[in-house]
């Protein structure tokens, strides 16, 4: 069974410098596990990393989808086994690299998400009912339909809150009872799962650094460009960072508002993403604050 390297945790904890060191170190090629980087136009906000970041280092589902489209975890496990295939012909070691935790759990566990019909006119209804009701009153709704599901995600997740009750009104099933019945498939990797940790209020001051410097290179410019560049009101727009720029742009909130917001929500998303590598009991955890040497060496022990 061949070895695939997975390096996940939480936003801003290192995931991006340790994986490219490590790639260069095994002849390694890169697959992203980052539900934001896929969008194209989309940089600043999702941290996503450049052509010079990269060091020359392939990567793989970056930069490949319309911020108009959905994009699904179906779409995502059949784009990364893909990716990891074309790696492995080439005779290189895949590296899996991200922080969302559906992406990683989808190809580790070797999930099936069935290919579900979605009704674009449910989703209006609902995108409605959101502006009339408020957020609040959908999350209870999908609380009430799939209590577990909703213990992953935030309050003003909007675009997985939608999720969950559009696979119920679609398959009469529950978003868990689906994943539970899909955990059939036998896996196909050796996957070897790591994830950073770092003290808590370390990892909020790299997340509270990381946004002043999206500010600084033109977060709010970013997002003003996309919504010029497309006439239906991006999917991506509900992303982590946007929807606080877009809430601005609508003069809802003042620009101090918006940082504090950003910065609060980024640290909010960072304690789920732990909570959800946290119970992956075959991660090994590898110490945020130590080298990126030191990191390698303890994943080489495995290889």
């Amino acid at each position: 069974m061949k070895k695939v390297i997975v390096i996940a945790g939480p936003t801003a904890s290192g995931k991006t410098s340790l994986s490219i060191e490590l790639a260069k170190k095994i002849d390694g090629e890169i697959v992203s596990a980052d539900s934001m980087q896929i969008y194209q136009e989309m940089n600043i906000g999702t941290a996503k990393p450049t052509l010079e970041e990269r060091q020359g280092i392939k990567h793989y589902l970056l930069d490949f989808v319309s911020p108009e489209k959905r994009y699904s975890v179906a779409d995502y496990k059949k784009d990364a086994k893909q990716a990891i295939e074309e790696i492995i012909k080439k005779g290189k070691f895949p590296i899996i690299v991200g922080g969302t935790g559906l992406y990683i759990d989808s190809l580790i566990y070797e999930i099936e998400y069935p290919n579900i019909e979605f009704d674009e006119q449910y989703r209006k209804k609902l995108e409605e009912r959101v502006e009339t009701e408020g957020l609040e009153k959908l999350y209870q709704e999908a609380k009430n339909i799939d209590p577990l599901a909703v213990q992953k995600i935030s309050s003003n997740d909007q675009k997985r809150i939608l999720r969950i009750l559009e696979i119920y009104q679609a398959t009469k099933k529950t978003k868990t009872e689906q994943e539970i019945e899909s955990r059939k498939n036998p896996v196909e990797y050796d996957y070897q799962v790591y994830a950073l940790k770092w003290d808590r209020e370390i990892l909020y001051d790299r997340i509270n650094k990381r946004v002043d410097i999206m500010m600084k290179q033109g977060l709010i410019q970013e997002v003003k460009e996309i919504l010029k560049n497309h006439q239906k009101f991006p999917t991506a727009m509900q992303g982590l960072g946007y929807k606080e720029v877009v809430s601005f742009l609508e003069g809802k909130m003042t620009q101090e508002e918006m940082i504090e917001k950003i910065k609060m929500e980024t640290r909010r998303y960072a304690k789920r993403q732990m909570t959800w590598f946290r119970k992956n009991k075959q991660t090994i955890w590898l110490e945020g604050q130590a080298s990126t040497k030191e990191n390698i060496a303890k994943i080489l022990e495995n290889i």
